[in-house]
């Protein structure tokens, strides 16, 4: 009769309390309406401006948004699942996740239209998340005396710098610099993105291939797990030390080249055509790709380095945030490893918005305004995602049941 009494108390549990059992139920919704919502707003409603936006060029908050914004709450949302789950620490409750909540929020209130004159206050915000942010994991790497997470802790440490430049770059209306620290701030989402996939691909390929889980099959080579992010670090590095343009070039050929590695290592035979295994493929290889195309810009390609931006940060991060929030939320609400219609949809759209966004700068024309048509697409992509899978986040019959 125990389970009997403990399904019913979880069914009398408030919509609040089930969204802060854990940081993905709160934060993955909150970061797919802003990934959803933003892009949409830019391009369609208001035409690519910003209407209280003075100082700071619209074009500049655009990246900020997309990045803090909507990859930011799905960084917070991830990183409070995954540290518990991998130190077999407490989860963090409602008094961690909802001021993370309200600071990520506030600094949305001001991103959103661009508004200049509040521009302190939304830095003072993402500035607090992201310290917040980074102390959590500290605190739990101290308690537990592990170093497995001091990777995390690097980037978000470099996140946090970046940001700090972007935001000071904003207030003293000194684009040059705000460019810069937006750099910084896609180079570091995709760092955390080289270790995220480290981390998520091997046991989701073992549980594709061994459902079982008696098993493991797939054991990549150790000498690659750290090879995309460290030699996104050297990029990095180059950026900040004001490397020339060669230089950086072969920089960022050799970091997509690493998260190309990493993309093969997806070639488990045929259940490589599983849509689980086939997301994580494509955010490597997208990643990759856009770095090449970066490099080859900068070393004189016919190309232009805000196309090979796009399909690392809009492609390659894009479709590893919707792989995060689509295998994560079927596994931590007890549900087994096999994605739904709405993720695979979800999937196509967002890698065609992310074609339609480049194709123009390739000289590839369609019929209609692409841009248009590319932040669609990107909107339908994450509202398909939560029209499938918010009966499963916000179901408290789940609550406390975790499958991975």
């Amino acid at each position: 009769m125990t389970p009997m009494v403990e399904t019913s108390g979880r069914e009398r549990l408030s919509l609040l309390s089930v969204l802060t059992d854990e940081g993905l139920r709160l934060f993955f919704p909150l970061g797919a309406l802003y990934a959803a919502a933003w892009p949409f707003l830019w391009v369609v409603v208001l035409g690519f401006d910003l209407p209280l936006a003075r100082q700071v060029p619209a074009t500049q908050w655009h990246p900020h948004e997309m990045l803090i914004g909507a990859y930011g709450a799905a960084l917070i949302g991830f990183v409070t699942t995954a540290v518990p789950e991998w130190t077999d620490s407490e989860q963090p409750g409602p008094l961690l996740l909802w001021p993370l909540a309200v600071l990520w929020g506030v600094g949305r209130c001001v991103g959103v239209l661009g508004f200049d004159l509040l521009g302190a206050l939304g830095a003072l915000a993402d500035g607090l998340w992201l310290g917040a942010l980074l102390v959590y994991v500290g605190r739990v790497s101290w308690q537990r005396r592990t170093t497995s997470l001091s990777g995390f802790m690097f980037w978000l440490l470099v996140l946090l710098a970046a940001e700090v430049t972007t935001r000071i770059g904003f207030i003293g209306a000194d684009t040059q610099l705000a460019a810069r620290g937006l750099t910084a701030l896609g180079l570091a989402f995709l760092g955390l993105l080289g270790l995220a996939l480290a981390r998520v691909a091997v046991p989701v390929t073992n549980l594709v291939l061994d459902p079982s889980e008696t098993t493991s099959p797939y054991r990549p080579h150790p000498g690659r797990r750290n090879l995309a992010p460290g030699l996104v670090a050297i990029a990095l590095a180059g950026e900040v030390a004001g490397a020339s343009i060669e230089v950086r070039g072969y920089l960022c050929l050799a970091a997509g080249a690493a998260f190309l590695d990493r993309a093969g290592e997806s070639f488990i035979g045929r259940p490589f055509m599983r849509a689980e295994i086939l997301c994580l493929f494509g955010a490597s290889a997208l990643a990759g790709l856009g770095l090449l195309a970066v490099g080859a810009s900068r070393l004189g390609a016919p190309l232009t380095e805000s196309s090979g931006l796009h399909v690392a940060l809009l492609g390659g991060l894009g479709l590893s945030v919707l792989a995060v929030f689509s295998i994560a939320g079927l596994m931590h609400t007890n549900h087994a490893l096999r994605l739904p219609a709405a993720a695979k949809l979800a999937f196509l759209l967002l890698v065609a918005a992310t074609a339609l966004r480049v194709l123009p700068d390739l000289g590839v024309s369609l019929p209609g305004n692409q841009h248009v048509a590319s932040a669609i697409a990107w909107a339908l992509a994450f509202l398909v995602w939560l029209y499938g899978y918010w009966p499963l986040l916000a179901d408290a019959g789940t609550v406390g049941r975790r499958s991975c």
